[in-house]
């Protein structure tokens, strides 16, 4: 018996294309949506900020935050970053660990980063450029304490070299922007055999101290070079031996670097984009900026000597190789004169330290007792007879005038004998009425007459 065929309407074959190809949509569209939703922004990230007392690390994630936050932590202080990614609709939280400018302090960061939230982390370094006498040294002692931190975690020597081998890669697979593709402008577009391609040496002096992270030097109080320029006297040459000298630190521990202005509100926005970006790997399509002092930003990846070397053509009195600390110099310390200020005390306080003072000095005779009995205090002659007593001076005035001495002077003999002259004339007026002594002689005048009464009777 023949196989019976089925017959076929003419529109059966596109009826059953447009299901098939409704289905596919529909699986597309399941798909996508199941790769969003797994693709959501990670949680758990941290930020560890390294940098002295003072340098401006709490004010600079307070202004990330866009909060106005003018206290000062101690010990290990810990704030956050909202992160929201528009294309997810997505939100989450970024940790952000800072750590005390005491060193005192750094056995703390074992509460800030562990062995399996340290592959999570971006290390942080903030330099003051208001001191910048003390960035270097600021910058190797705060790396010293990560690498100190991180050798006493835990962590598997494969694990490690896996963490510093991603670094590398991420260093070397730097783009400019313009070549960059539409999903991440910082990194090449993969290609098929890329993970088995073979990554180009490095430079002789980059990523010698691989931390297994991303780090990034960020330098604070950029708006104070005006100042430098201005009280310091620094030149265009200072800031390019800073610069270069900082540049060579980033590239030792792969480092990006950019220069900001919390005050002036300076490379704020970007360091946040450049934060994100390395975080959460969003989209980046700003270039190196090296052309301002103030403002400058070198992503992690695009610096290299030579470079660098562009900055050393306008060394003029100094070498590139010179040591940091000869030719930034600190400035001596002017000391302020203050006026001391006086407070009056109490005015009874004042006048019983007196009393007291006085109570305690030897009594001493008037002056009136030690000069001449026929003196006043003030040296004016007197009449011997007012202290109530007769006198008892020669009436005759030439009987009173003392004949001068031969060997006294001539200014002192003429003193004294007029002194001795006007001395007996008060003398002889004493028994003129109303002085005292005729009134005692009066007294008893009357007293001897009035006994005298009795007998004439």
């Amino acid at each position: 018996m023949a196989p019976v065929l089925e017959k076929q309407l003419p529109g059966a074959a596109d009826n059953n294309n447009e299901e098939e190809e409704g289905q596919d949509l529909w699986t597309a569209i399941l798909s996508e949506v199941s790769t969003t939703s797994s693709s959501k922004l990670p949680s758990g990230k941290n930020i560890l900020l390294f940098g002295e007392d003072g340098s401006g690390k709490t004010a600079l994630i307070a202004k990330l935050q866009g909060a106005d936050h003018n206290k000062r932590g101690r010990g290990l202080e810990y704030m956050y970053l909202n992160v929201h990614d528009e294309d997810r609709d997505d939100l989450t939280r970024c940790n952000v660990w800072i750590l005390d400018g005491d060193l005192y302090h750094k056995g703390l960061l074992k509460f800030a980063v562990s062995a399996q939230s340290l592959p999570d982390s971006l290390a942080v370094f903030v330099a003051d450029m208001s001191r910048p006498w003390t960035i270097m040294e600021s910058l190797k002692k705060w790396a010293g304490v990560l690498r100190d931190h991180v050798d006493k975690l835990k962590i598997s020597p494969e694990d490690m070299r896996e963490m510093e081998q991603k670094m590398v890669k991420a260093f070397q697979e730097y783009t400019e922007p313009e070549d960059a593709g539409p999903t991440s402008p910082l990194r090449r577009a993969p290609t098929a055999g890329e993970d088995e391609a073979v990554v180009l040496p490095l430079g002789d002096n980059t990523l010698t101290h691989n931390l297994g992270i991303p780090v990034l030097i960020v330098c604070t109080k950029c708006d104070a070079v005006s100042t430098l320029e201005k009280e310091h006297d620094y030149r265009d040459e200072h800031f390019d031996f800073i610069q270069s000298h900082i540049r060579q630190f980033c590239l030792q521990y792969g480092a990006g670097l950019i220069y900001t202005s919390v005050k002036e509100e300076k490379n704020m926005d970007l360091l946040y984009k450049y934060i994100v970006h390395k975080m959460y790997e969003f989209q980046f399509t700003t270039a190196a900026l090296v052309v301002e002092k103030d403002a400058v930003f070198i992503p992690s990846g695009w610096d290299n000597e030579k470079k660098i070397g562009i900055l050393h053509e306008n060394l003029s009195t100094v070498r590139p190789d010179d040591s940091f600390e000869d030719f930034i110099t600190k400035p001596p310390v002017r000391k302020l004169v203050h006026e001391k200020e006086i407070n009056a005390e109490d005015e009874q306080v004042f006048l019983m330290k007196q009393q007291s003072l006085l109570s305690k000095q030897p009594a001493t005779p008037t002056r009136g007792a030690t000069e001449s009995p026929g003196r006043t205090a003030s040296g004016s002659p007197r009449p011997a007879g007012r202290a109530g007593q007769p006198s008892t001076t020669s009436s005759s005035p030439m009987a009173a005038v003392k004949k001068p001495d031969p060997n006294m002077k001539a200014g002192a003999a003429n003193e004294g004998v007029l002194a001795n002259f006007f001395n007996s004339l008060l003398s002889k007026k004493t028994g003129a009425p109303g002085s005292p002594g005729n009134v005692a002689a009066g007294a008893g005048v009357q007293g001897s007459a009035k006994k005298t009464e009795p007998g004439f009777d």
